[in-house]
């Protein structure tokens, strides 16, 4: 799986950890840990870290949330002890490193189409073609034809469409292009799947919350985001119909669907696309967001650092996701990227 654009700046990721046996913490015991990270599940990541340090108090984690290009780059650079996106690196970089990268799940994420249409108390539903010619600008009202006959049961306005999307270098973009150049070959030809599309329409956004708080106050905006960011923003999401036929909305559960349909083709890598993935409860635009670590650090005691944040993340870790409405990792999966994180060195 290729992503198009250079990576770069996407997401400080800090780790500040104290690890020793039974003894108090002195700043000789003090191993700082520093990585670059992906800004969607940043909710998440910041739960994570605050409990892991109440089951490993002698360890202390900040996190800072920036994007998922710089986090490859320093990775790729040997830079950074370990670093977190929502795209897989390019086969060819990973080649060039100067070291071997592992790329490992920590949950799964759906990406939500969101709109702001007066007058519709409900959900709407949209297929994929016209998800793409919405934001390739050929759909250009929401009382276009192709919409208003998904959408029976509606009245839609004859409103302009507003497409918000994100700037370059975000995870979000990869996700969403991916799945609609599988749809559309006309996007895959003039957009691109990627970190960096080249949008033809609409206005750039570089964090998700000044993106949803502008779709809030603009009647006609549509707009994509990571699923778990549409209650906390009070957005409406579409529902999109999948390849069996039918209309899903994203949710934990469709997500997981859409992985569980997968196992079979998964690759020790996991570096599979789960966007629009077989069964009638699966969720389309769904991905894996992954962590990208060293197989082996420059110093033995930062690669155990790593190794024992990365371990809980995958166990106790996956009971948080599920209590915050993340799709955690299906069990077979996550059987697979534990034995594989257990390497790190």
């Amino acid at each position: 799986m290729q992503c198009s654009g250079t990576f770069r700046q996407f997401g400080v990721f800090v780790l500040v950890g104290v690890l020793l046996g039974g003894r108090s913490a002195t700043p000789q015991d003090t191993i700082t840990l520093v990585a670059t990270g992906s800004s969607m599940p940043e909710p998440l990541y910041a739960t994570w870290i605050e409990e892991f340090h109440k089951t490993e108090p002698r360890v202390q984690l900040r996190y800072l949330a920036e994007g998922t290009t710089e986090s490859a780059a320093r990775i790729l650079a040997g830079t950074g002890d370990f670093g977190g996106g929502d795209a897989p690196i390019p086969e060819k970089d990973l080649a060039a490193a100067k070291q071997r990268i592992m790329e490992l799940p920590t949950v799964l994420i759906g990406i939500a189409v969101v709109y702001n249409v007066p007058g519709i108390h409900g959900t709407l539903r949209l297929t994929g073609p016209v998800v793409a010619n919405i934001f390739l600008g050929k759909i250009t009202s929401w009382k276009d034809v192709e919409i208003a006959k998904l959408n029976p049961d509606f009245k839609m306005p004859d409103l302009p469409i507003k497409v918000l999307h994100r700037s370059e270098g975000k995870g979000s973009n990869y996700i969403f292009s991916d799945y609609l150049a599988r749809i559309s070959p006309e996007f895959q030809a003039r957009v691109g799947r990627g970190v960096s599309p080249k949008w033809p329409v609409g206005t750039s956004f570089v964090r998700t919350q000044d993106m949803l708080e502008h779709l809030k106050n603009t009647e006609g905006a549509v707009a994509y985001t990571e699923s778990n960011w549409v209650d906390k923003s009070a957005s409406a999401a579409a529902a999109i119909k999948n390849s069996a036929g039918e209309f899903v909305k994203p949710s934990a559960k469709s997500i997981g669907e859409a992985a569980s349909a997968m196992e079979n083709k998964m690759t020790q890598g996991f570096r599979i696309s789960l966007t629009n993935a077989p069964g009638k409860e699966s969720y389309p635009i769904a991905s894996f967001t992954w962590l990208y670590v060293p197989e082996h650090a420059a110093e033995p005691a930062r690669g155990k650092a790593v190794n024992e944040f990365v371990l809980w993340a995958l166990d106790k870790g996956q009971e948080i996701a599920r209590e915050r409405g993340y799709a955690p990792l299906p069990a077979a999966v996550l059987a697979r990227v534990k034995e594989k994180a257990a390497t790190i060195r």
